[in-house]
């Protein structure tokens, strides 16, 4: 049922790239994709090694459940005596004790019961492979949150090559305006032909530019389609942009806390080391006395015909004594696994603050690298524009205006880099604090 709930969400995209329309690609949606059952393999093997889990908490608990099973034999047999230390000797004449009997038949047709009444081991491992289940679960939604980072990353990436192919547009455009007034003040007799060859370097440089900038962008989309699971042939339009900056007041301990609440991967270690104090008290139980109960119903006899009913009942405790200290070597190797989890849940809490407050450093200062990139691009299209009039006015030559050209394409990817360096320090934050998703689905949400 829940797959084909996911077929139903993808089947619009499916059908507009069937049909050979373009397919409207939102951030979330992408996201969406790469997470369904045919989206990207991380995802796909994350939920299978739930599955996995699964099976062997089953196998865990089928310790604790009745065992019955049911068998018929019917055999054939003679036996040597003789062979079991049975000799006879009997002072008649005439008779001797037989060595070998039989042939003889046995028929037993019977069912057998086992039940588990006490064994405190046996409890623990269960809810040592239940724990692990709950594990297995908070890792497959921190393989999500890994995913959707990459795939918003690669659209980030897909936009800001977007966003540089515009630009480079831009500056070819401007660069055949700027070859055609050099060419109408020569045809005037204003200006000189090394202006026009020096328009028409810009020209080239810019197509090149051009040709890049587009190059970049189809290799963008392409790693965009192939994480999110489309054919690589789907045409796409990228409906979100790159968010400007905005203002944020976040305490980094806030933060920390909201990501030891929220974060998968420090959830699912939390189950790891839980599961791993259940595993060494399994072993410690290991020594202690287990209590079972059997039971056998069935009919015996030398054939079917003449078999009788009979039945065997009982409890049996088991006291283990001495088994050449294996118990002991599993107690320690329990224990020592256990201290690993330990360690790794303190070396990931230390790794998550760590995160958090990266996060936020690089976040506040791709914020004033965006402020100061928007200045700089401000202030180079007025230069631009200044170094235009007065080359129209015929006050300077071109040379003025093709360096203040350069310097527009360089702020204006200044500015582009800039805005992509926010936009993915506020995804590394998301992560860093656990709510990479939801943040998501909210921010695309907005009107």
């Amino acid at each position: 049922m829940r797959k084909f709930a996911w077929s139903f969400l993808l089947l619009p995209g499916f059908l507009a790239a069937q049909s050979g329309g373009v397919v409207e690609l939102s951030l979330s949606r992408a996201v969406e994709l790469a997470l369904a059952p045919d989206g990207d393999a991380r995802a796909r093997l994350a939920a299978e090694a739930v599955r996995q889990a699964e099976t062997r908490a089953a196998q865990a608990r089928s310790a604790l459940l009745p065992n019955l099973e049911g068998s018929v034999a019917e055999q054939n047999q003679t036996r040597n005596l003789a062979a079991f230390g049975l000799k006879v000797s009997i002072p008649l004449p005439g008779f001797q004790f037989p060595e070998l009997v039989g042939p003889f038949s046995t028929f037993d047709a019977r069912l057998s019961l086992g039940q588990s009444i006490l064994d405190l081991s046996a409890i623990r491992r269960y809810q040592s492979a239940r724990v692990v289940t709950q594990a297995a679960s908070e890792e497959k939604e921190a393989a999500y949150d890994r995913v959707a980072r990459l795939v918003a990353l690669q659209y980030l990436a897909a936009l800001r090559a977007a966003a540089r192919l515009e630009a480079a547009e831009a500056d070819f455009k401007l660069a055949e305006s700027l070859l055609q007034l050099a060419t109408n003040q020569k045809s005037a007799g204003t200006g000189t032909g090394i202006e026009v060859t020096r328009a028409r370097v810009q020209l080239a440089q810019a197509r090149q530019q051009l040709l890049l900038a587009s190059n970049d962008r189809r290799q963008a989309e392409l790693e965009l389609l192939r994480t999110i699971g489309l054919p690589l042939t789907t045409p796409v339009r990228l409906t979100d942009a790159l968010a400007a900056p905005a203002a944020t007041d976040i305490d980094a301990r806030q933060a920390a806390d909201e990501a030891f609440r929220r974060r998968h991967d420090w959830l699912a270690q939390q189950k790891r080391e839980e599961s791993a104090r259940l595993a060494w008290s399994s072993a410690r139980f290991e020594r202690l006395p287990t209590l079972a109960g059997f039971a056998d119903y069935g009919s015996i006899g030398t054939s079917i015909n003449n078999a009788l009913p009979t039945r065997t009942y009982g409890v049996a405790l088991r006291v283990p004594l001495f088994d050449g200290g294996r118990r002991d070597a599993r107690r320690s190797e329990a224990r020592s696994l256990y201290e690993q989890e330990r360690v790794r849940s303190l070396d990931l809490r230390r790794q998550i603050e760590l995160e958090v407050n990266l996060a936020l450093d690089d976040l506040h200062s791709a914020a004033e690298q965006v402020k100061v990139a928007e200045e700089g691009l401000a202030q180079v299209q007025a230069e631009l524009e200044q170094a235009q009039r007065r080359y129209q006015a015929g006050v300077t030559s071109s040379l003025e205006v093709t360096d203040a050209q350069t310097r527009l394409a360089r702020a204006r990817d200044n500015y582009i880099a800039a805005l992509f360096l926010y936009n993915r320090a506020r995804l590394d934050l998301w992560q860093a604090t656990g709510e990479l998703r939801s943040r998501l689905n909210a921010t695309t949400r907005q009107p």
